[in-house]
């Protein structure tokens, strides 16, 4: 796929504000580039639009929204971003897709949702939540440190007649559960690299809570709980002015009506709701959120998975305050989590949500997974393996220090292999934007019936899938809004020259099927069209226009001349 930046590499932070800057003063005619909101470090979160200027106002196209960096670490889903507006800007006007795709919607982007973490995340061993601002318990513990300096956090492992570890015999360099009849030779137990800071409590060593424990992805105003009930949710909903920023941004851009937001990793595609089962979600919103998501398994391979039927392991204790289930189930809007990257699954050894085995595996069950990662990364990506090697710990005395560099063989897929990623999800981002409804005029039409005396009638449709509501929960929510229709130009005699005709269905709501006898039929068509009649008065080649607007349809017009 031709880009305009090679995506080979992650972007820091002054690399993503050139690039973005790039196309917004070479593209003006494409491109707006807007400061979303300053962090509390001085960095921008941007926010990019991309449409043909030349055929409509950006707010008068229906919407689409990509993002990424919730999760400072999981950066992948800042490069979809970045990859899909590339991709749409480099090839705007010589691929025919693309320029109908502009031409007709508008695309936005807030690429780095958290740019502060995502920064400390690349340019330090750390690994960061959401964003570097101190927050957990202070409890001491072994707290995580590249102490022997190669710029990555890795594993800990020391001998210990109480370890939970034993080397496997079978492969080397790997480790294996200890097993209960396991009494007598040497065990260890295995830690993250890293100090000790002290702690009080008794003599058992443990991982010291992390310090950046702020997770932005449960800090909207959907299900949002308190910090005794979930962990790194914040002072209050949208307390963090990267949140507040992006929620604002979809607010202030009712004509969105799709989302994109872009994490890591497990390969997998998410939808709302995540805090009530499927029984209690509107059935046409779970068929169309099913219908969509199953483009991204075909381009991507991913499991389409339910949020709170197929994903959450306690359906009383779920995760909640997220940024999909706020766009659902406040705005109508509907939105998607991400999960790029599969190592697991690249490996041989996927995990199997559905059933929650990922919860229930033993130790001896993982480390057939880990054995497997490692002979992948010793292959695929040398240079992210360590063999242990032996440091003198100033608390623990000898231990051994190896492994993966995480963050870009687990979380991320190595540089090499990210394009490798992206390009089939942008050709699903392109596909689910395509999805969006879309207001066309047709049979226009102006016919003499007197002298200055003229019928008018037109047809209003909607040629999208989505209906131009786009959810029925935007319904409930009473947010929904109606297809308008103005005629201007002439006097209305029977008519109204404004008025609102309700909703218009999409494609996705005709009745299709197969016969038993093999004949595929349309049983009954969407109620995606409406006609209007006018009788006006005007003077013969007095110029007419009907024009038809929808929030998250867009506007589309005919200009008739009166003969």
């Amino acid at each position: 796929m031709k880009t305009t930046f090679s995506y080979d590499h992650y972007f820091a932070y002054d690399e993503l504000k050139a690039n973005l800057e790039y196309f917004a003063e070479k593209y003006p005619g494409l491109v707006s580039l807007d400061v979303n909101c300053v962090t509390p470090e001085g960095r921008n979160q941007y926010a990019i639009t991309v449409t043909n200027k030349k055929t409509g106002e950006p707010l008068s196209k229906p919407g689409f929204s990509v993002d990424g960096n919730t999760h400072a670490g999981e950066i992948t889903g800042s490069m979809a971003a970045m990859h899909m507006i590339d991709y749409l800007i480099t090839n705007y006007g010589s691929d025919p897709e693309v320029t109908r795709l502009l031409d007709a919607m508008t695309v936005y982007s807030v690429p780095r949702i958290s740019p502060d973490g995502t920064e400390a995340y690349l340019t330090s061993p750390y690994s960061i939540r959401s964003v570097d601002r101190l927050h957990g318990n202070k409890d001491g513990g072994v707290r995580e440190e590249d102490i022997d300096g190669d710029g990555v956090i890795r594993m800990m492992r020391f001998k210990t007649p109480y370890g939970a570890w034993k080397l496997d015999p079978s492969k080397p360099g790997s480790m294996a559960a200890r097993e209960p009849g396991d009494a007598d030779g040497e065990f260890y137990d295995v830690y993250p690299e890293g100090i000790f800071e002290e702690y009080e409590g008794d003599e058992n060593l443990k991982t010291r809570d992390e310090k950046w424990g702020y997770d932005f992805n449960r800090n909207f105003p959907c299900g949002w709980f308190p910090e005794n009930r979930q962990h790194g949710a914040g002072e209050y909903p949208l307390c963090h002015v990267e949140t507040k920023a992006l929620a604002d941004w979809v607010i202030a851009h009712p004509n969105i009506g799709g989302v994109s937001t872009g994490h890591t990793s497990g390969g997998m595609i998410l939808y709302p709701p995540g805090t009530r089962p499927i029984a209690k979600a509107c059935p046409e919103d779970i068929r169309a959120f099913r219908a969509i998501a199953d483009m991204g398994k075909r381009e991507l391979g991913y499991e389409v998975l339910n949020l709170y039927e197929e994903f959450v392991s306690d359906p009383e204790h779920y995760d909640s305050g997220a940024f999909d289930d706020w766009c659902y189930q406040s705005q109508g809007i509907l939105a998607y989590t991400i999960e790029y990257w599969d190592m697991a699954n690249k490996v041989g050894v996927p995990y199997n949500y559905k059933d929650k085995k990922l919860f229930t595996e033993t130790a001896a069950e993982s480390i057939l997974r880990f054995n497997a990662c490692v002979e992948w990364v010793k292959k695929n990506a040398p240079e992210a393996w360590h063999e242990w090697k032996e440091y003198d710990h100033p608390y623990l005395g000898k231990v051994e220090i190896g492994g993966f560099d995480y963050k870009f063989t687990h979380q991320n897929p190595p540089g090499h292999l990210l394009k490798d990623v992206l390009e089939p999800s942008t050709r699903f981002l392109i596909r689910f934007a395509a999805s969006m409804p879309r207001l066309r005029i047709d049979c226009a039409a102006a016919e003499k019936i007197a002298d200055g005396l003229y019928k008018v009638c037109a047809v209003v449709g909607n040629t999208g899938y989505l209906p131009t509501y786009v959810s029925e929960e935007s319904k409930k929510l009473g947010i929904a809004k109606p297809v308008t229709v103005r005629l201007e130009g002439a006097e209305t005699v029977s008519g109204k020259a404004f008025a609102e005709i309700g909703d218009l269905q999409g494609f996705g709501s005709t009745e299709t099927g197969v016969h038993f006898y093999g004949n595929i039929s349309t049983a009954r068509n969407a109620a995606a069209r409406k006609k209007l009649e006018w009788i006006v008065k005007a003077p013969e080649g007095t110029e007419i226009t009907v024009t038809a607007c929808s929030q998250k349809a867009g506007t589309a017009c005919a200009k008739l001349t009166l003969k």
